[in-house]
């Protein structure tokens, strides 16, 4: 078996990056729907307080990991961007080169995003 093209690590690289924001995105709308449930629920807990102190920090804590995220996914964007101009033509396989596309368009996707 052939070792991987740097367009085929690139393409697997930002697309494992984006799957990544996606599930930073999941995590926090699960602690955002804890917060609430616990904002709810505080006056049957003597340990709201600690509680919902704990929550909020993890949620500022998910929080703080989208910036640095969006840079790294914006970087493998343009290097996988920068790798498929110049594969294109140089015997890259047409699966290869579909695959680099569509990880460019979920890229562009999730950078619009929020």
């Amino acid at each position: 078996m052939a070792p991987p093209t740097p367009l085929a690590i690139a393409t697997s690289s930002t697309r494992r990056l984006v799957k990544e924001e996606a599930s930073y995105h999941k995590e926090l709308q699960s602690q955002e729907a804890r917060l609430a449930k616990l904002e709810a629920d505080k006056d049957e807990d003597e340990n709201a307080e600690y509680q919902l102190k704990q929550e909020r920090r993890a949620i500022e804590e998910t929080r703080a990991v989208f910036p640095p995220l969006r840079i790294r996914i914006t970087d493998a964007l343009h290097k996988l961007e920068d790798l498929l101009e110049g594969a294109q033509g140089n015997g890259v396989g047409e699966e290869e080169v579909r695959a680099a596309k569509e990880t460019i368009q979920q890229a562009k996707d999730a950078l619009s995003q929020k």
